[in-house]
Order: structure tokens, then C-alpha cells, then sequence
């Protein structure tokens, strides 16, 4: 056996228990890492990880207490692959485990570990290149915790071979994000997300517009790209014009008028994955994308500016793709609620609820 995952109601005792007979394991997921252990059971538990000479993925860690972490530390010299999003860790704990993974490719966190944490990252882990960060509590209004611009800097400026992130964070700048691109030009995967919708640089109060072109002109083997914050057409026309490897873009809160999505859709011929929500786009946006469209895999937009009218004129020029436009309950019967348009050789599907009308 080489790749053993446990669910959280797995003890450490438990676990130290099957790793004993089970040192060949590579990928392991552990359950619960916060129970009580007496000084021989953490000893046992550690002596049993270090014999797990292969292990190259550690998951799971669910609710880890920092002083179980040393544990860890032998086993942590072969891992490609940190996944501690399930660990809610301060920033020295995760300082002192990154001590320990000089190998280190992909590390997932959350926000927990703060910018002091994301430094820690820059410091140790020379050869990362997937950084997730998660919100530790996505509803959170008021957030004691998290990250910031400081916290990304820093580790564009120790991982120069960065090319995936996906980053949830409570304030960005134009300014943090050029550096981060000028550091790592090599992004593929650029997924940003500023918590608060539609904020705008913490410092000048300018719309994020600039931000998201350093990206678009800077890495120019981008495929998916993720906008957040205060953003006006000016980071579509950026996009339309510079993203020609874009495959998948997810939009929020963003754009003045139909214009930055004509701007997507004439511009990006690799488009593939278009998702849009709570964006002023109407009929003339979605039926720019007619052309576009059959070559696609989807188009998502909901609580957008488009109508019924302008969803039966888009199935009646381009009878191959489906378009479906599910309802909200007391909306008004004009307005397109939610709209999904992709390609199928089967047709419509059969499954689709009442709620679901398909054109």
C-alpha cells in the first residue's frame, strides 16, 4: 500500500498504530492531530513516521496542535506536497515545520499563518511552485486574521519558480501584484481573490485595473485567471489584448458595461471556461461570444444584466449549443437569473429540473 487517507475520527494512536505496519506509504493523509498523547506515544508516533523513508505527500492534520507538529519533522524531508488547509497553524508553528522541507513544491495553508507565515515560505521553500491559501472562516466580517500583499511579496521574492496560486486575502495593491509578476513571470494559474467585493488599492484607493494587466502582459503562458477587487473595463481590454494562452477565467463584482466581456470574447482565442457573476454584462455581451461560443467547454453567468429575449436570440442563432436559464423564485420574468451555455453531441439533457428551462 502507498497511498492511505483517513477520515477525521482516526486518533493518533491509531494512526501511529497502521503507519508501523505500513512504511512504504507515499501519500498520507492523517485524521484528528489534536488529541492528548503521553511523552511515549508521541515518541512511538514519531519513531513510526521515520520510517516512512518514501513519503513524498502529507495531508489531513485536522485541528494540529503545535506541539504535536515536531513529530512531523523527520518525515518532512522528502515532501513534495504540504497540505495543511485542514490545520489551522500560527505563523511560528508553520515557520518551524517549512524548516524542515527543503523539497517542498506545493503547500496548501490557510490564512491563519498570516503574512509573518507566508515569510517563512519565501525563506524555506526555494523550490515551491503551487501556493494555495485559503480563508480559515470565508463569512467572517471581521476578520482578525489573514493575509496581505506583504505576505504574497514575500514569497514571489524566495520562489522564483511560482506558477500556480490561488490566493484569498483582505487587501491587495497594484503596486504588491507587479512585483509578484516581475518576481514569478511564469504563472499559468493566477486565481486572486480579495474578500471584500470590489475594494480597491488599500493605499491609493485606484481601481485593481493595473494590477491585472501587469499579470495579463507579464505571464504570458497564463491559461486561468481569477479577478477580484474594484475593476473597471480597463482590466478586460488588458485581458482581451494580452491573455492569447487564456483557457479559463472566472470573474466577481467587476466591469462597467458590456464592453470588458466583448473585449474577453474578441480577444482571448483560447477561451475555453467563462464563469461571470453580479457583473453590469447584458444581452450585447453574451451575444458577442456567438462565434466563440461552439469552440467553448462552458459560459456561466449569473446575476448579470441579461434577459430572457437575449438568451432565446443566442439558442435560435447557434441551435448546437444548449442554453439553459434557471429561475429564481419571485424574479422578475424578463431578467435571465442564472444562464449555462455549453456543448453537447447528446443535445439537451433530460434530468434538468423544473426550474431549469431549456432554449
Amino acid at each position: 500500500m502507498r497511498v492511505l487517507k483517513l477520515n477525521r475520527s482516526v486518533s493518533l494512536e491509531q494512526l501511529q498504530r497502521l503507519l508501523v505496519n505500513a512504511p512504504q506509504l507515499a501519500e498520507l493523509g492523517t485524521g484528528s492531530f489534536s488529541e492528548e498523547l503521553t511523552f511515549r506515544q508521541c515518541v512511538e508516533l514519531e519513531s513510526a513516521l521515520s520510517n516512512c523513508k518514501n513519503m513524498h505527500t502529507l495531508s489531513g492534520l485536522w485541528d494540529a496542535k503545535g506541539i504535536y507538529l515536531p513529530a512531523l519533522y523527520p518525515v518532512c524531508t522528502h515532501l513534495t506536497f504540504l497540505n495543511l488547509s485542514y490545520a489551522a497553524l500560527r505563523s511560528d508553528e508553520l515557520a518551524k515545520l517549512l524548516a524542515h522541507c527543503p523539497r517542498l513544491k506545493r503547500l496548501w495553508v490557510l490564512d491563519t499563518v498570516e503574512d509573518k507565515g507566508l515569510e517563512a515560505v519565501g525563506m524555506n521553500c526555494p523550490l515551491l511552485e503551487e501556493l494555495r491559501v485559503f480563508p480559515a472562516d470565508l463569512f467572517d466580517e471581521e476578520i482578525i486574521h489573514g493575509v496581505t500583499e506583504a505576505g504574497f511579496v514575500a514569497v514571489s521574492f524566495g520562489c522564483p519558480r511560482l506558477h500556480y496560486v490561488l490566493y484569498f486575502c483582505c487587501q491587495m495593491t497594484n503596486a504588491a501584484v507587479a512585483t509578484i509578476v516581475q518576481n514569478c513571470p511564469d504563472f499559468t494559474h493566477f486565481r486572486l481573490c480579495i474578500m471584500n467585493p470590489g475594494q480597491p488599492d488599500h493605499i491609493t484607493n485606484e481601481p485593481m485595473d493595473e494590477a491585472f494587466g501587469a499579470v495579463v502582459k507579464t505571464c504570458t503562458k497564463l491559461q486561468r485567471l481569477s479577478v477580484s477587487g474594484r475593476l473597471t473595463d480597463l482590466t478586460f481590454e488588458y485581458i482581451g489584448r494580452y491573455a492569447k494562452n487564456l483557457e479559463t477565467l472566472s470573474v466577481a463584482f467587476a466591469g462597467s458595461s458590456d464592453w470588458g466581456m466583448q473585449c474577453v470574447m474578441g480577444g482571448c482565442s483560447k477561451l475555453r471556461k467563462l464563469e461571470i457573476r453580479d457583473c453590469p454584462f447584458g444581452n450585447a455581451a453574451l451575444l458577442s461570444g456567438l462565434e466563440k461560443y461552439e469552440s467553448m467547454r462552458s459560459l456561466w453567468m449569473s446575476a448579470c444584466n441579461v434577459t430572457m429575449n437575449g438568451c432565446r436570440l443566442l439558442a435560435r442563432e447557434m441551435p448546437r449549443l444548449n442554453v439553459e436559464v434557471m429561475k429564481e423564485d419571485g424574479s422578475d420574468d424578463s431578467q435571465a437569473d442564472k444562464v449555462y451555455v455549453y456543448r453537447s453531441i447528446a443535445g439537451p439533457r433530460r434530468d434538468a429540473p423544473p426550474s431549469v428551462l431549456t432554449l
